[in-house]
């Protein structure tokens, strides 16, 4: 904050005391101060917000009297009150709701059946093996007692851990199932795996554009985020070394399958460079695998060149099979699994067993690869159409990608993806504009759609009009 927003907060008929309030209030709010911190001084403050010391003293004093803060003589001033619930969107400055990816995912969960939803990141039910989860459902009725009603273990389920430690053999890691851990989705492992590495104030590398809820989630551990852009081939390595210099951050998250949100997938040279850097740094690779089952051949994986030394795979069944059965994995050296399982009965007790269960059940069916080949082939299909339709409106993929669901376009020069996706909610349609992906917000003329759920004529009415309003002078 600086004379910009003294003057603005002055235009809006605030006052530069309340404004110093509200920063503080901000900072508690977020966590960057908590109960007993002290306040930076009152000529510090009044310099970092360019306004007077005379203003601060007043803002202080005001705070003092709501109990917020508290004066020590001769010391300075102190956080005084609890810490408040943790609001993430208090964490960094607020985001127009269109490009919010709080707001993405939100208004992508809660759409109702008529809504369209291009922007979302799943396929629809119909694309998904109804069939065969009947029958793992069918199946599961018929169990005993405990594999309906107990608690799992913590490692989780024995022979789908099995069964997953080939099924990731498949693409190159070797892994026992003793060095598989269970978890109750994708978003979860990462979560356990934060609690288990990072510090708050540690520095995480991400690419950009990602993934959103990668940011989302960092924020919630209140790690500092640090972004490298990302190439056809893989991140910029010559950015991700300086990155590395300079900031020292203790973990990289990335998908090394088919990336999210621009499909690409990670060359060898990449990824060697890659791994190359991580052991000279000290650093710590979690790679996601989530739409593994999507590619037509295996792209590198780093889990695979590292041999799970400083590489943890994760993925999770919620893309391919089923999001309402909801459980991932975890694959790491032995010694972090075992600091793993004690982290996971600290913050859920016991694994999810039905849904496990139902899992197996499910991949050990040969049906399940059977959808797979048609669905891969009804990807690429959908990814020439719908590339082909947008490429008509003036929207271009930012490249043709191998596999997957996604496609990462640009929009019309001039025209911002914000804006567009207003527009669509106006008809609800649900888009996913790029600077929700990207935390240097460079991407402002960039949408991801996702090509299973782009197939309604209204969705490519709602672009055309968009563009052609915000294209004219």
């Amino acid at each position: 904050m600086g004379s910009d927003a003294a003057r603005m907060m002055d235009a809006k008929g605030g006052t530069r005391v309340a404004m110093v309030m509200a920063a503080i209030k901000q900072r508690i709010a977020a966590r960057s101060l908590t109960r007993g911190d002290k306040l930076p001084s009152v000529r510090a403050f009044a310099g970092t917000v360019q306004v007077s010391t005379s203003t601060v003293v007043e803002a202080y004093d005001r705070l003092v009297a709501e109990g917020v803060i508290q004066s020590r003589p001769g010391s300075g001033f102190y956080v005084a009150s609890p810490a408040a619930p943790l609001a993430l969107s208090a964490i960094e400055p607020k985001l127009d709701r269109a490009i919010d990816p709080f707001w993405v995912s939100r208004q992508s969960l809660d759409a109702g059946g008529a809504d369209l939803k291009p922007g979302c990141g799943w396929l629809p039910p119909s694309w998904l093996p109804e069939e065969g989860v009947r029958r793992a459902l069918r199946t599961l009725s018929r169990a005993d007692g405990p594999a309906l009603a107990d608690y799992g273990s913590p490692l989780g389920l024995p022979p789908l851990r099995q069964l997953m430690a080939r099924r990731i053999g498949e693409r190159g890691i070797d892994a026992s199932p003793d060095q598989i851990m269970l978890t109750e989705s994708g978003t979860q492992a990462l979560d356990l795996l934060c609690r288990f590495l990072l510090e708050p104030g540690d520095c995480v590398l991400v690419d950009d554009p990602c993934y959103f809820n990668f940011h989302a989630l960092l924020r919630a551990h209140r790690a500092r985020i640090v972004s490298v852009p990302y190439t056809p081939a893989g991140p910029d390595i010559a950015l991700f070394a300086e990155a590395l210099r300079e900031h020292r951050p203790r973990l990289y998250i990335t998908n090394s399958g088919i990336h999210n949100p621009t499909g690409a997938t990670l060359s060898p040279v990449t990824a060697h460079r890659v791994l190359k850097l991580a052991e000279q740094s000290g650093l710590t690779i979690i790679e996601d695998d989530i739409f593994a089952d999507l590619e037509h051949s295996s792209a590198p994986r780093l889990g695979a060149f590292d041999g799970l030394d400083r590489v943890i795979h994760i993925g999770s069944f919620s893309k391919t099979l089923s999001a309402s059965a909801r459980c991932g994995f975890i694959a790491a050296r032995p010694d972090w699994i075992e600091g793993l399982i004690d982290l996971k009965i600290a913050t859920s007790f016991g694994g999810g067993r039905l849904s496990a269960e139902l899992v197996f059940n499910v991949l050990r069916d040969g049906s399940y690869r059977k959808h797979l080949e048609a669905l891969r082939l009804r990807l690429s299909r959908a990814m020439i159409e719908v590339g082909a339709r947008l490429k008509s409106l003036g929207i271009e993929p930012w490249l043709e990608p191998q596999a997957g669901m996604f496609l990462w376009c640009r929009l019309p020069e001039g025209i911002d993806a914000a804006d567009v996706a207003r527009d669509a909610l106006a008809e609800n349609i649900v888009l996913a504009p790029g600077n929700a992906f990207s935390l240097s917000q460079s991407a402002t003329g960039y949408l991801r759609f996702n090509v299973s759920q782009s197939q309604d004529d209204r969705i490519f009415e709602a672009l055309r009009r968009s563009i052609t309003q915000r294209a004219c002078p």
